[in-house]
């Protein structure tokens, strides 16, 4: 969930641990500190006055500045900051309730001291589980954690590891080429953790600004942004549901030789129990691409190779993968899944989205539980797309947790296309609710529910504004506009929210604005053209020409029409619903790439004739 949306559904007094944490950042000068100002600039120049958008934009700006005050945190040897960072940037866990955290707490807990028993007793034994060379870089590390720890008792001091010595034992673990997991396992073999009350982790938690917690519904939130920081400070490159994209793309060889470099046991493993094994390990991204994938003694050009390989063939990218060196293309990978993570595109529509989670639930029952578990999914409402986008999981996200089987047997199930990559196939074939609602689209725009359902759309009266502007949005993205939602953030405010704006290029606009009516012609000219004038005076204050303003609604009377041909201020032009399906129709038969915009600047009732028939040449 985006942290706007979060800090939309909380009170000030949740929010006041974070602000607080804010504001001493600024207060300090960080390096974007310009921007920052102007935002604080028009609210009184401070972060409280400011609505949640330009919060979200100032975080945004102090991230680096954020990440590092946590990574002083990590001093507090008894913090378990590690546990806990570690379980709330899950893809999983952006929302939990309090009870869900303190069981996951306690999980993680259990597990740590069970696999710390086993490191200890195969640290002993001349004869163990772990390779001998992977033993002695454990040694190693262990050795200058205990003595970081304990050297401080030596001048009468408590036992602490300082912030100069925790630097030098990440390079250590950096060097080792040790996972998180080897790195937090050594480190609780010399500090087992204590067992922390519940409400005590999540004050703490709170009070360095990582979550929020509303205490009305007993819930945590931790925001999209603030994951991606959790995870840079983790030294986590992706989120786990894109490493495991790119381990799918593995062979099973491939995989053993991860597990063995990292001490990770694969028998009686399956090929999916073996990538689930490897994303717990925290091993990056980098690291496994760099060394851990390849036999010892493999040079450069043969792991430049596989990479390309892995770019092409194995995730089916095609786009070129950039990059002159191997850090190069590793980094521009990790680039490319940063980019689909914050893109808020679904990749199908939403109501495609819920219909496929109900298929595949119905024809795959097993896979509610697998979701579930992989996801660590405190609730069961798992057919709701709406559940899963507040997690920021996308339908290709849930299709890659199941097995080629089980794909197989699910696009057999429903007559989809088997040959090439099964994944996108089924992807594609549930794109076409986006074309049904097109095809409904001045429905929509009448409020006719009861045609609406005669023709298989089901939605809530309360929804149909939406949809018609959801609806718009799909049109002028298919006609090739950039619908700029981020340009509309940065230019709506409290008062005036515009519901669509096409960004041209050059500072260039065109604001569209949607309206549905019950009854045939829209007659509201009055009150629209002055809300009109607002959007495009707030575009103009910031530095953007509005080369036109567009009205779309199912119908116009005679009357608006006419006081439209009157209006010469905001330069509006109207368009039916019918006639803008008619000329998406028009233009995906033709010969454009890109809808010619001008053609929206001559009439005042436009007439999809003649854009047809300038379209068609």
């Amino acid at each position: 969930m985006k942290l706007e949306r979060i800090l939309d559904s909380i009170n000030s007094l949740e929010k006041n641990s974070f602000l607080k944490i804010v504001d001493n950042i600024i207060a300090n000068s960080p390096k974007k500190i310009k921007e920052i100002d102007k935002i604080l600039s028009g609210n009184n120049n401070e972060l409280k006055s400011c609505d949640n958008a330009n919060i979200s934009k100032v975080f945004n700006l102090i991230t680096d500045e954020f990440t590092k005050s946590i990574k002083s945190e990590f001093v507090n040897t008894i913090s378990q900051l590690d546990i806990l960072i570690d379980i709330i940037s899950r893809d999983g866990n952006a929302i939990l309730k309090r009870e869900w955290l303190g069981y996951l707490y306690e999980k993680e807990l259990s597990s740590i001291k069970k696999k710390t028993k086993l490191l200890k007793s195969n640290l002993i034994l001349e004869k163990s589980e772990i390779d001998e060379l992977r033993k002695r870089d454990y040694s190693i590390y262990q050795s200058c954690v205990e003595i970081a720890y304990t050297n401080d008792l030596e001048n009468n001091r408590d036992a602490k590891i300082t912030n100069d010595e925790l630097s030098i034992l990440l390079c250590l673990a950096q060097k080792l080429e040790l996972s998180q997991e080897e790195v937090k396992l050594i480190n609780y073999l010399i500090i087992p953790p204590a067992k922390l009350d519940i409400d005590e982790v999540i004050t703490s938690l709170k009070n360095i600004g990582v979550i929020f917690y509303s205490r009305k519904n007993s819930q945590l939130y931790v925001a999209d942004e603030m994951v991606r920081v959790l995870r840079k400070i983790r030294e986590k490159d992706l989120a786990d549901k894109y490493y495991r994209r790119i381990l799918k793309s593995l062979r099973e060889p491939q995989l053993n030789l991860i597990c063995k470099k990292h001490n990770i046991t694969t028998k009686d493993q399956s090929y999916e129990d073996k990538i689930k094994l490897i994303i717990t390990e925290g091993i990056s991204i980098s690291t496994l691409l760099q060394n851990s994938l390849h036999k010892d003694g493999t040079n450069l050009t043969d792991k430049k190779k596989f990479v390309n390989d892995l770019w092409e063939n194995g995730l089916k990218i095609k786009i070129p993968l950039r990059g002159l060196n191997l850090e190069d293309k590793i980094s521009n990978l990790i680039a490319y899944f940063e980019d689909i993570e914050r893109d808020e595109k679904v990749g199908i529509s939403i109501e495609g989205y819920e219909r496929l989670l109900i298929d595949l639930v119905e024809i795959l029952p097993s896979l509610k539980k697998q979701i579930q578990r992989e996801f660590e999914m405190q609730d069961d409402n798992i057919e709701s797309s709406q559940y899963f986008l507040d997690f920021n999981i996308k339908p290709r996200d849930i299709l890659d947790l199941i097995s080629t089987d089980n794909l197989k047997k699910f696009i057999a199930a429903k007559e989809i296309r088997s040959r090439g990559d099964l994944i996108l196939n089924i992807l594609d074939a549930y794109k076409d609710a986006e074309n049904l609602y097109i095809e409904n689209y001045e429905l929509i725009g009448f409020r006719n529910l009861s045609e609406l359902k005669e023709n298989g759309i089901t939605i809530k009266e309360s929804e149909l504004g939406l949809k018609f502007e959801d609806v718009t949005r799909t049109i002028f993205e298919q006609l090739e506009f950039n619908v700029d939602d981020k340009l509309k953030k940065q230019l709506n405010s409290s008062k005036n929210k515009m519901d669509l704006i096409l960004n041209l290029g050059n500072n260039e606009v065109i604001i569209i604005e949607c309206k549905t009516v019950k009854e045939s012609g829209y007659n509201k000219f009055s009150s629209v053209s002055r809300q009109i004038k607002s959007y495009v005076d707030q575009a103009k204050n910031n530095g953007y020409t509005v080369v036109k303003s567009l009205l779309i609604a199912p119908d116009f009377s005679d009357d608006f029409v006419n006081d439209c041909d009157l209006e010469f201020e905001i330069n509006l032009s109207l368009i039916t619903a019918g006639s803008l399906v008619n000329i998406l129709d028009g233009f995906r038969s033709s010969k454009h790439k890109k809808f010619p915009y001008q053609l929206l600047m001559k009439d005042v009732l436009i007439k999809e004739d003649r854009i047809l028939k300038a379209i068609s040449r």
